[in-house]
Formats: structure tokens, C-alpha cells, sequence
């Protein structure tokens, strides 16, 4: 023990950037391994000390001149390898279970890491430490609010949807919102996004849920009554023929199935929704009606066919948007290692001039024309003489 609190001394006096614990010594050490990651604030520096379950990371701070006393409190008889960093130095130490120790040091530009770990101070739009619910209730955090280890991507995505919609409430300048959530599933983000308006916004909403399960609706229902959230309800109805006559400001729709985003994007703009978000999902009609002749190395492989039809069927739902009077991006917001479904239709109303619409419209048509396409949201827009 003496020997190896002169080690963590010594180690310690190096102004170290971040400590691991790991390797248990026996199966029933409660966390398969420890960290400490200095972090800073506007009033001090301190040490994030992380605890990881298989399932589950707890967290706590602690002032800077408790390290030694944290790190040897967790390492006794517990693990078998300690490894530190400061900005020059890497350092291991391994101990057997009798306490023999064998540390090894040497010479590391670590800058790197400690950008890092500084990093991961983003100011997320729902903050860790937060009791919000509906992230419990998905698995995201814990029920003190702290994020699970292996939700993290999923808990950045969550925030990297918000901020996209945030970004464009704020442009709007409304304090008071109508939201649609067409094809709403079991409708977490429904949930959070409803949260993060009305809690942290402070603004005036109300917000609807649709879709084709029964049992669904029932159950997002009886949530939305245990967290009190007096002004989100949830609807049966069909994405095609659903009814609204009320202004609309914003209309949602994430993974709604092929031809069902074009019914959800054709309600939006007879509304004249002031936001549309879209995430498409199953993009099967082009693949079905691609034809050409003169580009037919396009269409030769079946994979490069699929591909090609996806994205050509979200070029022409982003023109047609243009060309009804919205300022219309395609953007990827989850990285597609974790998801081939990350394109994001983001589009509001804006004062686009004729040239463009005329421009955009023009597009579909050419495309539509080489390649023999007949997309279903042109129809709908068509037989209502919108274009």
C-alpha cells in the first residue's frame, strides 16, 4: 500500500490531464473501470470521475486535491493497471495481486488530448445532470439524469435533431407553436422535442401525433398524461387524407415509409407549414420506374440502381419544396456508420423568387423526363394545380 501510494504521488505531481482504472482484479469489483478527466469551469478546474457498468456510467466531481486520495480509494485491491497522461507524459502501472508494482513512463505530446477531453464539454441542447424523462424512459440516461456510456451516440443525435429544429424556430421568431408529427412511432423525440420547447424554451405549444397503431396511440397517450404534457395528444389516422384545418407551424415526419414522406411533405405545404423536417425512409418508388437509355450505367447494377433512386427521390421532394416557396437543405445528421437513414429534409418558408421556383420546377421535369419518373408528390401537387 505505502508503495503504491508513493507511486500515485509521484504520478500525481505531474499535473495529469486524465487517470484509468482498469482491469479488474476479480469478478466481483463493482465497475469494469474507473476515470478521472480533469475538466474547468468558470470558476475552477476539478476532476470528472466516470464509473462504468456493463450497462450504465456514473458520474461525480471532485476538487482537484482529492485525486490522490480518490484514485488510491478505487485502485486497492481492486485493479491491476493504472494509466495516466499529462501533456508530456504517458505513465502505466501494473500491480499483482500481491501488490508488486511495475510502472513504466515515457515521453508523449498528449495536446491532443486534452483538445479532447475539452471537447466533450459542447454545451448539448438537453444537459446531462437534467431529469428529462422521456431520455430515461429511452434508455439515454439514468434516472439521475446522467447519460449511459453505450447511449452516448444515440444521446448526441437526439441533440444534433433538436438543434437543427431549434435553428430554425429561432429564424422564425415565434413564441408560440402548432406542430404536426406525422408517422410519430412510439414518438421519444415527439416527446423530447415537446420538453425541450415548453421546459427549457419556455414557449406556448401544441403538438399532435399521428399514426396507424392503435395500441401505439393508447401508450403515447397515457405517457404524455404521466408527464403532464397538457398540450401533446396523439391520433389514428393515415398520413394520406388527415385533416386539419387550424394553422399549422411546423410538420414533422421521421421515417415515414416511401411515398408516405410525400403525402406528409403535400399536407404541409396546403397548410402552409412554416418548418418542415423530414427524415425519408424506403425510397422504393424510383427504383421501381428508373428507365434509360442513354444513361443506362446508372441503372445496370442493382446496388448502384437503389442508391441513385434514393437520392434522385429526395433531389425532387427538395425542388418541389423550392418551388412551392420554401428554402429547402438536404442534410446528414447522424454519421452513416451508425445509420443509412441520416438525410434530413429541412425546409421553411422563405421568399423565393419566380426565377428559382420556375428553375426548380424545371429540374424535376427534366430529370422525370430522362429517366421516366413519375414522382408521387409532383402528382399530388399537380392534380391540385399548385405547380
Amino acid at each position: 500500500m505505502e508503495d503504491l501510494k508513493k507511486v500515485i504521488n509521484e504520478i500525481i505531481k505531474e499535473d495529469i490531464i486524465k487517470i484509468v482504472l482498469s482491469n479488474k482484479m476479480n469478478k466481483d469489483v463493482t465497475y469494469n473501470k474507473i476515470t478521472f478527466v480533469l475538466k474547468e469551469n468558470k470558476e475552477k478546474e476539478y476532476y470528472q470521475v466516470e464509473k462504468y457498468t456493463e450497462k450504465q456510467v456514473f458520474h461525480e466531481n471532485i476538487d482537484i486535491d482529492k485525486l490522490e486520495e480518490k484514485v488510491l480509494e478505487y485502485v486497492c485491491g481492486n485493479y491491476k493497471q493504472v494509466s495516466a497522461w499529462s501533456k508530456s507524459d504517458t505513465f502505466e502501472v501494473k500491480i499483482s495481486k500481491k501488490g508488486k508494482l511495475l510502472l513504466s513512463k515515457k515521453k508523449e505530446d498528449n495536446i491532443k488530448l486534452v483538445n479532447k477531453e475539452h471537447n466533450k464539454e459542447k454545451n448539448y441542447m438537453l444537459r446531462e445532470g437534467t431529469i428529462i424523462q422521456p431520455l430515461i424512459d429511452l434508455g439515454v440516461f439514468t434516472k439521475e439524469g446522467k447519460i449511459i456510456n453505450s447511449k452516448y451516440d444515440k444521446y448526441k443525435q437526439i441533440n444534433r435533431f433538436v438543434e437543427m429544429i431549434d435553428d430554425e424556430v429561432k429564424k422564425s421568431g415565434l413564441e408560440e407553436l402548432t406542430i404536426l408529427d406525422f408517422g410519430c412511432g412510439k414518438s421519444y423525440l415527439t416527446f423530447v422535442l415537446y420538453y425541450y420547447f415548453v421546459e427549457i424554451k419556455k414557449l406556448k405549444v401544441k403538438m399532435i401525433g399521428l399514426d396507424l397503431k392503435e395500441d401505439v396511440i393508447k401508450k403515447c397517450n397515457d405517457i404524455a398524461k404521466r408527464y403532464k404534457y397538457e398540450n401533446l395528444h396523439f391520433e389514428l389516422g393515415d398520413i394520406n387524407g388527415f385533416k386539419y384545418n387550424n394553422n399549422v407551424d411546423m410538420v414533422i415526419t421521421l421515417h415515414a415509409c416511401d411515398t408516405a414522406t410525400d403525402y406528409a411533405l403535400y399536407n404541409a405545404i396546403k397548410w402552409n407549414s412554416k418548418m418542415i423536417f423530414s427524415v425519408p425512409c424506403c425510397q422504393h418508388e424510383f427504383n421501381k420506374q428508373i428507365e434509360t437509355e442513354s444513361l443506362s450505367i446508372l441503372t445496370k447494377y442493382g446496388i448502384v440502381k437503389e442508391r441513385i433512386a434514393a437520392l434522385m427521390t429526395d433531389t425532387v421532394r427538395a425542388n418541389l419544396l423550392e418551388s412551392m416557396g420554401y428554402k429547402t437543405q438536404l442534410l446528414e445528421f447522424i454519421d452513416i456508420a451508425h445509420s443509412p437513414k441520416n438525410l434530413l429534409i429541412r425546409a421553411s418558408k422563405d421568399n423565393i423568387s419566380k426565377e428559382q421556383k420556375k428553375k426548380s420546377l424545371e429540374e424535376v421535369n427534366n430529370l422525370m423526363n430522362q429517366f421516366n419518373l413519375k414522382p408521387t408528390l409532383f402528382k399530388l401537387l399537380k392534380e391540385d394545380n399548385l405547380i
